[in-house]
């Protein structure tokens, strides 16, 4: 237990290559791709959640109070699971083949990263790179914020912003840039989102600066049609990758 509760830290998660996953449905999709080492729940749930009780690999029955040591939610739903790293890195991921991508520069709020990877998963992306300066992808804040989709998709952690692209072009994507400024416009007649893509997202206060525009192919502005002065970052990506995904579907 004492092990489970350390990994509240970045440090001692990345150095043992664990995390924590909380609530049914992030356990049930945990299970499902099996990483789950190990199950705390208070026997309220396990008596309601027996079928992840039969398909994981060890399951404890604890006191309420136990499971709030562990979890990081305000409420815990009754469960937290702890759990093998499913985070890669780009020499251990295969982007041959790949349509739809998204990388996300130096992103650090936790809800955003996890709603762009849950997004991401509902269009039938195929990865998500976090690059730059982001956000632990494996915090209790962005896997709950996942909803389970950080177990359906590759997840991919690279420091570097400019080999982050350079991998995706190597896989035959051009380079889409998600921002207010942008050299064409989302809904333009000429621009061809059926092609292989990757969209680049910056941060959510400053966007992304001029050094990281220009690592893209072409810069895209999604038009305001109201007075709203611009769009969260999580909903930006929602409407570029599902206009992508309408378009290579088509």
């Amino acid at each position: 237990m004492r092990h489970a509760r350390r990994l509240a830290t970045r440090a001692f998660r990345a150095k043992v290559g664990e995390f924590v996953a909380e609530g049914p449905q992030a356990v049930r999709e945990a299970v499902a791709a099996g990483v789950v080492l190990e199950v705390f729940a208070t026997a309220e749930a396990t008596e309601r959640y027996a079928d992840i009780v039969a398909a994981s690999p060890d399951w404890q029955v604890v006191s309420e109070d136990v499971v709030a040591e562990v979890a990081d939610a305000v409420a815990p739903q009754g469960m937290v699971a702890r759990c093998r790293s499913v985070v890669r890195d780009l020499q251990g991921t295969d982007l041959a083949g790949a349509r739809l991508v998204v990388v996300c520069a130096d992103v650090r709020d936790p809800g955003n990263a996890g709603a762009v990877i849950r997004c991401a998963d509902a269009v039938g992306a195929d990865a998500v790179l976090l690059a730059g300066d982001c956000v632990d992808p494996l915090g209790p804040k962005v896997v709950r914020s996942t909803a389970g989709s950080l177990f359906h998709l590759p997840v991919v952690v690279e420091r570097d912003v400019a080999t982050a692209l350079d991998a995706v072009r190597a896989a035959g994507l051009r380079v889409l840039a998600a921002d207010g400024g942008g050299d064409a416009g989302l809904f333009d007649a000429d621009l061809d989102l059926a092609a292989p893509t990757a969209w680049l997202l910056g941060n959510e206060a400053w966007g992304l600066p001029p050094e990281r525009r220009a690592l893209a192919d072409t810069v895209v502005s999604i038009p305001i049609f109201g007075q709203a002065e611009s769009l969260n970052l999580a909903t930006a990506a929602a409407v570029c990758l599902y206009a992508s995904a309408r378009a290579q579907r088509a």
